[in-house]
């Protein structure tokens, strides 16, 4: 531990862009993904938080394709809430998940950092960055990847691994396997030192290489091409299989939960996971009430301080509730996001739904699913400025923004 005083942390975020949500649409429409609230946080915040835990953290870049106004007003508040330096990067074109980081090498490297931390926005975990950084320096490689169980059925839908089970070294890596390789997935978070951008920069120059002794037919040279730009480095691919195996990335099991939030009805679950998380981590965020001067509170609940919710309702478990959301009395809540200026009238039922910014639901209706996250219309989704009129009840179905409902629907996608 005694070198540890030397040491710099930097993390680099990366934050994606607009054709990256396009599976998050009707929300993403309104805000970029990243910060769309998640238990009360904009997504973004979760992993932005757990880096603050990290020790001798000196800045923290977000990296995407986003306009930098998007991000601008959330990287000043972030910044100064957490009194650590938050900065947006934006990349002139995709270089790939390892060739964003290396695109910006000098930049990250500014402040001599001995580790740098890579995370994926879209990735929902307890996130458990010290105790990596302490596995990695015990390894003594050039990158420590968070790495979980999962069912055998469903690990072929991201990186499988295998890794020693004495030394912990990755030995095997491959990305969406099409046979079943490993239950131990990659998680989408990583340590790394320095010599990354070494590994990086010779995957560029071996593909430089191989451009210019390449020689081509003539029909060949009237193709469009095809090849991937030299620039464009991907970590699974490029970076983590061809160093499998040579004592130089190793891997950090989490016992928690992970998951990934590819669409709306995977950040109704994941909110659900990190409002349970709150109970450990942060209490005072979560909200409390017996029905005397307060609503009842089932649960894990998170309610805006801005948030007016009449005492006779009932709120939770997994719900929240976003600033200036008005619930009416008699209103029950059961996991559930509810965005900004939202309206619930009295006796409404919201249950596995998304009610979006400035929606209302009028008296008596009920805006429910079935609560099968990762199915499409598992959750119900109201876009933004929708209106359910009275007594209207809408199951299992996505409505665009700036809708009125004055009849039941079910099992739709209403444009």
């Amino acid at each position: 531990m005694g070198s540890s005083m030397e040491e710099k942390v930097v993390a680099v975020i990366m934050v994606g862009g607009p054709t990256k949500g396009t599976r998050f649409r009707p929300l993403s429409l309104n805000i970029p993904k990243p910060l769309f609230p998640i238990a009360g946080q904009p997504m973004v915040h979760h992993p932005i938080s757990a880096c603050k835990r990290i020790p001798n953290l000196a800045q923290i870049y977000l990296v995407g394709f986003y306009e930098e106004r998007e991000f601008a007003l959330y990287v000043s508040a972030i910044s100064n809430e957490l009194k650590v330096p938050v900065r947006y990067l934006r990349e002139d074109k995709p270089h790939g998940s390892a060739g964003g980081l290396y695109h910006f090498r000098n930049l990250i490297m500014e402040d001599s950092p001995t580790h740098i931390f890579l995370l994926n926005c879209d990735v929902c975990c307890s996130f458990p960055l010290p105790e990596m950084l302490e596995a990695h320096r015990g390894y003594g490689g050039i990158g420590t990847l968070l790495v979980i169980k999962v069912s055998p059925e469903s690990a072929s839908q991201f990186g499988e691994l295998v890794a020693d089970p004495v030394t912990n070294e990755l030995l095997h890596y491959t990305e969406k396997p099409e046979t079943f390789v490993s239950d131990r997935i990659n998680c989408g978070v990583y340590v790394f030192t320095p010599e990354i951008f070494n590994a990086i920069g010779d995957v560029s120059t071996q593909r430089k290489d191989r451009a210019t002794l390449k020689r081509v037919s003539s029909f060949e040279a009237l193709q469009p091409a095809t090849r991937i730009p030299t620039d464009f480095v991907r970590l699974d691919q490029d970076i983590l299989s061809p160093l499998a195996g040579k004592k130089q990335l190793y891997t950090y099991e989490s016992m928690d939960f992970w998951e990934q939030i590819k669409s709306p009805g995977m950040s109704l679950r994941c909110s659900g996971l990190y409002l349970s998380q709150f109970r450990l981590t942060s209490p005072q965020l979560l909200a409390s009430g017996d029905g005397t001067n307060s609503a009842i509170v089932i649960g894990d609940v998170y309610i805006h301080p801005s948030a007016k919710v009449h005492p006779t309702a009932k709120v939770g478990p997994n719900v929240s509730i976003s600033a200036n959301a008005r619930v009416g009395p008699g209103v029950r809540l059961i996991s559930c996001i509810i965005l900004d200026d939202v309206e619930i009238m009295e006796n409404a039922v919201v249950t596995n739904a998304i009610v979006g910014w400035k929606s209302s639901i009028g008296r008596w209706s009920r805006v429910q699913a079935e609560g099968i996250y990762n199915s499409k219309l598992g959750v119900t989704i109201l876009g933004d400025s929708v209106s359910v009129e009275d007594e209207v009840v809408v199951t299992s179905s996505i409505v665009l923004p700036n809708k009125t409902l004055n009849v039941s629907v079910q099992d739709e996608i209403i444009l």
